[in-house]
């Protein structure tokens, strides 16, 4: 068991240049999902943007992003970043969600997802915003 934490940036419509951009500098491998791939279209005009996407490095860099959707707010630089902790055990991640959900703001509960067999995201009481998932297949 294991997990990991990684920087998730938050953007309005230019994380695949970010993306992009920071594979260029730190080398790596880039994997860009949208939400037409993940079948999470909302709003049309926003289908070919970023659902989630990484850049990761032989050299250790990883980087996350996503590009926020147009019915939740997103001030440039306000909220800039999540951070994300994902891990393949799913009991330790969700003891780990609950003692981090003590005293948060739960803004998606830990639970399955399209694209994860457990993913939720909380806002601390620090104003940090978490995002917790499993990686691996999850029997709970």
């Amino acid at each position: 068991m294991s997990v990991t934490t990684t920087t998730h940036l938050n953007f309005r419509g230019a994380a695949r240049e970010a993306l992009e951009h920071y594979g260029s500098v730190f080398g790596g491998r880039t994997v860009v999902v949208t939400y037409k791939d993940a079948g999470a279209v909302t709003d049309e005009a926003e289908a070919d943007r970023v659902l989630w996407g990484e850049v990761v490095g032989e050299n250790g860099f990883h980087v996350m992003a996503y590009d926020v959707p147009s019915r939740l707010p997103h001030e440039r630089g306000a909220n800039p970043f999540f951070v994300s902790v994902r891990g393949d055990d799913g009991a330790e991640i969700t003891a780990l969600w609950e003692r981090l959900a003590e005293d948060s703001e739960i803004v998606r509960p830990l639970e399955p997802s399209g694209w994860a067999p457990l993913y939720g995201m909380l806002t601390d009481r620090f104003g940090v915003t978490w995002v917790l998932d499993v990686t691996a297949p999850y029997v709970g």
